[in-house]
């Protein structure tokens, strides 16, 4: 990971702003039956795409993301916390039209109470499909991989995706995806797609079961990975696994399972963007498709371990290799 410091990153997809209001729950309402909480403090951090910058900015000294935005005060709180932390948002658009995503979590006592969504789901204009395809085009030559975070809010289409993946394979970048089965996207020339398993299910189309342990031996999951590698075509298949770790599919290899690493879970907000995000790293820094995935897995592992959105720090993916290795 000495490597990833040089690498420049693009990621592209949903932006959100989210907003943590901690408190303490001391009694129940006498107006309905739940709780009130005593609100002590709010906190705020870039989520969706922005999460995805966030946690490669840890590791790497360039990363730009590209988005839509509101003229609003979430878009300008989340451009601020962006700028705070030095992640390019030179070609984020910013739409009077369009209102910023923000996902509010009310936290009690690290235990999320309720949470509660302000958001518009709207695709881009076809001129804003053009505008953001050709800025992709104009920083290709600056840039060593590609990530396309879809939340499923819209900005993703079907045409923005293939032009983006069309410039980036034929420029020989490396460009992953974390999709979302609500929104149908081939994902053709793509290097790797990382869902989850609910995700893989939807997007094979196949029901979905309950997790069988191991994994490994999981028949209905093999076959959910056997299934997109040949509808998406796609070179490498990460499927996160939550609590049992992820599952590794490429062509022509049996498949890679790999236990989680996770000692404590308190919040799994943000753990897929960790994972695509060290997961396209290692491949830029010429890990193996394996070696990729287990430094996702620890990554992921940490970041549960946290309550909000959180990252992981290059100390503690570190740490968390050195903790298994004594182990």
């Amino acid at each position: 990971m000495e490597r990833a410091k040089s690498k420049r990153l693009l990621v592209i997809g949903d932006l959100m702003l989210d907003e943590f209001v901690w408190g303490k729950v001391g009694r129940i309402s006498p107006e309905a039956p739940v709780p009130v909480v005593e609100v002590s403090s709010e906190s705020f951090y870039p989520g969706g795409a922005a999460n995805v910058a966030r946690n490669l900015r840890e590791f790497v000294d360039h990363v730009a993301v590209i988005g839509l935005i509101g003229a609003d005060r979430g878009g300008r709180q989340l451009l601020d916390l962006l700028a705070a932390e030095k992640i390019d948002t030179a070609d984020t658009i910013e739409d009077p039209d369009f209102r910023t995503i923000v996902k509010t979590r009310i936290i009690a006592r690290n235990q999320q109470i309720v949470r509660v969504d302000r958001e518009q789901v709207r695709s881009p204009s076809p001129a804003q499909v053009s505008r953001i395809a050709e800025n992709v085009r104009q920083r290709l030559a600056q840039t060593d991989a590609i990530i396309l975070e879809d939340y499923g809010k819209g900005l993703l289409n079907a045409d923005l995706v293939r032009q983006i993946s069309e410039d980036a394979i034929a420029a020989g970048k490396i460009i992953s995806g974390d999709p979302n089965p609500r929104h149908p996207i081939e994902w053709k020339n793509v290097t790797a797609i990382t869902p989850n398993r609910n995700e893989a299910f939807l997007a094979a189309g196949l029901p979905l079961s309950d997790p069988i342990d191991p994994a490994k031996n999981d028949h209905a999951l093999l076959e959910v990975g056997e299934t997109l590698l040949k509808k998406w075509d796609t070179k490498l298949l990460l499927i996160t696994l939550g609590e049992q770790g992820m599952m590794l599919f490429q062509k022509e290899t049996p498949p890679h399972y790999i236990s989680t690493k996770a000692r404590q879970v308190f919040d799994v907000s943000g753990a897929g963007d960790t994972a695509i995000a060290l997961f396209t790293l290692a491949l830029c820094c010429e890990a193996t498709p394996a070696e990729a995935a287990e430094i996702a897995n620890h990554g992921s592992a940490v970041v549960v371990g946290k309550v909000g959105t959180a990252t992981v720090t290059h100390e503690e993916l570190a740490a968390s290799f050195e903790n298994d290795g004594a182990a």
